[in-house]
C-alpha cells in the first residue's frame, strides 16, 4: 500500500478528529513572531503576576520545536463546554446570595479527557504510517494556544483576548497536537470584532486594559484561581459572587448568539456548583471539597482558597444573619488567609 499524501494525511487527521468527538480542527505553521514580541512585552510590562510559569518559559512559549524538537506542524482542536443544563448565568449572577463558578469548570476537568482524545489520534495515526514525532498538549505546557488554532482557522482572538469562532462563540477548550508531519496549513481566520469593544467595560475589574490586552493581575479567574496569596482588597468588592472564574466577557460577546451547547456530559455541572448558595459552600469540609471535587478543576486551587473566594463572595452579598453566621464559622480558621479574608467580609456584613 502506497504511503499517504500530505493532504490525505491531513483529511484523516481531521476525519478522526471529528470522529473521536472534538467539534473542529485545524492545522497550523509554527511561525509566531509577532506573538512572540508580544508575548515578551507583555511579560516586561509585569501584566502576568504572579503566572511565573509564564516567565519562565519566556520567548520558548512562542516557539514549538524548541518545546518538541522536530515539530513543523501543529493540529489545534476545540471542543464545546458549554452546559446546557445548568441554571442562566446572568441569573446566578443577579442573585448575590448564590456562588458564581465559570461555566467551563461545573463539571468534571477538561485536561485529562481532551489529552486522552488527542493521544488516541495520534496513535490511530501511527497505525497507519508508523511511528511519528507528537506531543499531546491541553492548557499544561508552554503553549500559545489562541495564536496557534487562529493560524489553523479555529477562530480569531477577540478584544478580551479569548479565542471567538464564528460559528460556535467562544466556550470551548483548545488543544494541541504537535507534529513533525509535513502536513497542508489552513488559512487563518479573519477579525470580526469590528468596532465592537462590548467585553471591555463589562470586565467587573477592569482588566481589559485595551483591546487584545489583559492585566491578568486583575483578572477574577486569575485573582480566585491562580493568585495564592491575598486578593487586592481594591478588588474584592467587584469580585461579587464569582468565587471560581469569570465569563462576564463573554457573556455579552454578540458572537455568542451562535454558542454551542456541549455534547460531552462529563461537563454538564455537578454538586448543584451551577445555583448554590454560598454558606452552603462555605460549610465544606477540607474532606468534603476533596471528595465532592474529585475530578473537578476546582479541586486545584485547594480548599483554603476556595474559603477565601467564598469569603469575598459573602462580604458582597447582602447583610443578612446567615452570612454573618457562615463567616464566624471561620473567624478562627487555622489559615492566616482565610481569617484575613474573613474578617473583610464580616466588618462588611456588620457595618451598619
Amino acid at each position: 500500500m502506497n504511503a499517504p499524501t500530505p493532504v490525505e494525511l491531513a483529511a484523516t487527521f481531521k476525519r478522526l478528529a471529528l470522529e473521536l468527538g472534538f467539534d473542529e480542527v485545524g492545522i497550523a505553521g509554527i511561525e509566531l513572531a509577532a506573538e512572540e514580541a508580544h508575548l515578551l512585552e507583555w511579560l516586561a510590562a509585569g501584566l502576568h503576576g504572579e503566572l511565573h510559569y509564564m516567565q519562565r518559559f519566556g520567548a520558548r512559549r512562542a516557539r514549538p520545536a524548541s518545546i518538541k524538537p522536530g515539530t513543523v506542524r501543529v493540529i489545534s482542536v476545540r471542543l464545546n463546554y458549554w452546559p446546557g443544563a445548568a441554571r442562566d448565568a446572568e441569573a446566578v449572577l443577579a442573585e448575590p446570595d448564590l456562588a458564581y463558578v465559570s461555566r467551563y469548570a461545573l463539571g468534571r476537568d477538561y485536561h485529562r479527557l481532551m489529552r486522552n482524545r488527542l493521544q488516541q489520534l495520534a496513535d490511530a495515526i501511527g497505525r497507519q504510517i508508523g511511528p511519528f514525532g507528537h506531543r499531546v498538549f491541553v492548557d499544561t505546557g508552554p503553549v500559545l494556544e489562541k495564536p496557534l488554532a487562529r493560524n489553523a482557522g479555529l477562530g480569531w482572538v477577540g478584544k478580551h483576548t479569548n479565542l471567538i469562532n464564528s460559528k460556535a462563540g467562544s466556550y470551548f477548550f483548545l488543544g494541541e497536537l504537535y507534529t513533525d508531519l509535513e502536513l497542508p496549513i489552513d488559512p487563518p481566520a479573519s477579525e470580526h470584532c469590528g468596532t465592537c469593544a462590548a467585553c471591555i467595560p463589562a470586565c467587573p475589574t477592569g482588566a481589559i486594559i485595551a483591546p487584545y490586552r489583559l492585566d491578568a493581575r486583575r483578572c477574577i479567574s486569575y485573582l480566585t484561581i491562580e493568585l495564592p496569596g491575598s486578593i487586592p482588597e481594591e478588588l474584592r468588592a467587584p469580585i461579587g459572587n464569582r468565587i471560581y472564574g469569570c465569563d462576564d466577557c463573554q457573556l455579552v460577546c454578540p458572537w455568542n448568539k451562535f454558542a454551542r451547547l456541549t455534547a460531552v456530559p462529563d461537563f454538564e455541572a455537578r454538586n448543584g456548583l451551577d445555583a448554590e448558595r454560598l454558606g452552603t459552600l462555605f460549610a465544606w469540609s477540607a474532606s468534603e471539597f476533596d471528595t465532592r471535587l474529585a475530578g473537578s478543576p476546582i479541586r486545584r486551587i485547594g480548599h483554603h482558597r476556595w474559603l477565601r473566594n467564598i469569603a469575598v463572595a459573602l462580604g458582597n452579598a447582602p447583610r443578612s444573619e446567615e452570612s454573618r453566621a457562615a463567616l464566624e464559622s471561620r473567624a478562627d480558621h487555622e489559615s492566616a488567609l482565610v481569617r484575613e479574608h474573613v474578617g473583610w467580609a464580616l466588618a462588611r456584613q456588620r457595618a451598619p
